[in-house]
């Protein structure tokens, strides 16, 4: 086949769109649908962290599974766990379960998620190698992001819509058909590229040889170790603040049953992933170092999770809930680049994995825990906890810098180069 390195960026996008687009219907209204059947703000918080409990159980295990099986399988049993998944909470909500069965559910939710995290990524950057790529990262992390960005906007104001005028079930019917389609869409496109799993080895020596080598490319890896201890303090915060501005905003606005207006300011949040994509390119022109980029989003993030505890404006809080998220997404692409230079294929996924997580395992803990805030001293007081939380990120961003990492320079992003 001839190299064509364009042909794996349109299938990453096309993939990425997809995916978040069948995903994205029913994030405007989860918090809602939580509450909707029957659980209080904390048990609805506690349900997102056993969503990242399975996240930590299953990352790493499902890593191995990309890198010792392939990046595809892995994808394909994603979405296919993500559709069986939504029918159950489905179902929970329709018979109003108990905590338990929520918990057991979002678990394994937790584990769909897994199965795309660490295999997306790593087939994108192997594909991208064995087709001649020579441009930065950051350009095709970048278009990633804007898809997504577009995806979330059109599914969070589709579901918001139409839970507005049906019921908080619908947009879950949504997401089902769409992952049916998805599976479709990769079942087709997806191919590994650049990556062959050695066949002549027993699964057990497969394992043992990927997890050798994720240890010592990733936790004895300074550099990555850093990146990935930070990743604890950012990972849970993200997920919290962008569930609860859903049932905070409503409680600014004045009507709780404003699912429409729900599903509006999560459409914010993917309106400011793409600017935040765009935004890429530029911000690659004014620092020099990747780490510094890092540090200065992050910190601009705090800040806006600050001031977003002590403003009570609906206008303002959304507006500043869109530059947090503007930050976010532009600081995305970056740090998948600065990771994705120093880790080799063989064990990119299961690296990743272990990244995502070491996120993961810092939602366990902070979601509960600023839920809990969040129902004893309201929201304001919840969001001051995000951004006490998050701003221990960045002393470890710091000690990544210090290591001087090969990946940390960046030449120059050209968002052409990738085609």
């Amino acid at each position: 086949m001839k190299k064509d390195p364009a042909r794996i960026v349109r299938t990453y996008v096309t993939l990425t769109l997809f995916s978040t687009f069948a995903s994205s219907f029913i994030w405007g209204v989860n918090t809602l649908f939580l509450l909707d059947a029957g659980l209080t703000i904390t048990e609805a918080f506690v349900a997102n962290a056993f969503f990242t409990v399975g996240q930590v159980l299953f990352e790493v295990p499902t890593g191995i599974v990309a890198d010792t099986r392939g990046r595809r399988a892995s994808f394909l049993l994603g979405t296919a766990t993500l559709f069986l998944t939504t029918l159950a909470y489905l179902w929970l909500w329709q018979i109003k379960g108990p905590m338990w069965a929520w918990a057991i559910v979002s678990i394994l939710l937790g584990l769909g998620f897994t199965f795309f995290s660490g295999a997306t990524e790593a087939w994108l950057v192997d594909g991208l190698d064995a087709n001649g790529y020579s441009g930065e990262l950051e350009a095709v992390f970048a278009k990633g992001a804007v898809a997504s960005g577009i995806a979330m906007l059109t599914g969070t104001v589709a579901g918001g819509v139409m839970a507005q005028y049906t019921n908080l079930g619908v947009p879950y019917i949504m997401r089902v058909v769409a992952l049916l389609l998805t599976l479709g869409i990769a079942f087709f496109l997806m191919h590994d590229e650049g990556f062959s799993p050695d066949r002549g080895r027993s699964f057990a020596d497969e394992v043992k040889n990927v997890v050798g080598g994720a240890v010592d490319f990733g936790l004895r890896n300074a550099p990555i170790r850093w990146m990935m201890i930070s990743s604890i303090f950012s990972g849970g915060v993200a997920m919290f603040a962008f569930y609860a501005a859903q049932p905070y905003l409503l409680q600014l606005y004045g009507d709780q049953t404003s699912y429409a207006v729900a599903g509006a300011a999560a459409a914010v949040f993917a309106g400011a992933q793409i600017i935040g994509g765009l935004l890429v390119p530029y911000a690659g022109r004014i620092f020099k170092l990747r780490t510094s980029l890092l540090i200065t989003g992050t910190s601009v993030t705090v800040v806006a999770l600050v001031f977003i505890s002590f403003i009570g404006n609906f206008w303002i809080v959304l507006a500043l809930l869109a530059i947090w998220a503007i930050v976010w997404a532009a600081i995305g692409p970056v740090r998948q680049a600065y990771v994705n230079g120093i880790v080799p294929s063989e064990q990119r996924a299961t690296v990743l994995s272990s990244d995502n997580m070491l996120a993961s395992l810092g939602g366990v803990f902070s979601q509960p825990a600023l839920g809990k805030t969040a129902d004893v001293w309201g929201y304001p007081a919840s969001y001051l906890g995000s951004a006490i939380f998050q701003v221990l990120a960045i002393p470890m961003l710091f000690l990544a810098q210090r290591e001087k990492a090969k990946s940390d320079r960046i030449h120059g992003i050209d968002a052409a180069e990738s085609e």
